[in-house]
């Protein structure tokens, strides 16, 4: 289930920006990868990886960008997703 979620999740993020950053399809997009990663790695593994001391700026500005993009502000938030994403991974 959660790699079928992710795999949807990454699919209408594509869409989503293929489509001139379609809020509705990024934000469902955001939603679903979100709840696959909860259900590969499980719920407390999954929040020691986003709140840990060291990656907290990046967790700060990927969760502040899905904000923005719920919020109807779908580049903004994409930018600001992608370098919480960068921050987090690096």
């Amino acid at each position: 289930i959660g790699v079928g979620l992710v795999g949807f999740g990454l699919f209408f993020l594509l869409f989503g920006v293929l489509l001139y950053f379609d809020s509705v399809l990024l934000a469902f997009g955001n939603i679903l990868f979100l709840s696959g990663l909860v259900f590969i790695i499980g719920f407390r593994r999954t929040f020691t990886f986003f709140f840990q001391r060291p990656k907290l700026k990046g967790t700060s500005f990927f969760f502040g960008g899905l904000i923005i993009v719920l919020m109807r502000w779908p580049i903004l938030g994409m930018l600001l997703e992608a370098y919480g994403f960068i921050t987090l991974f690096r």
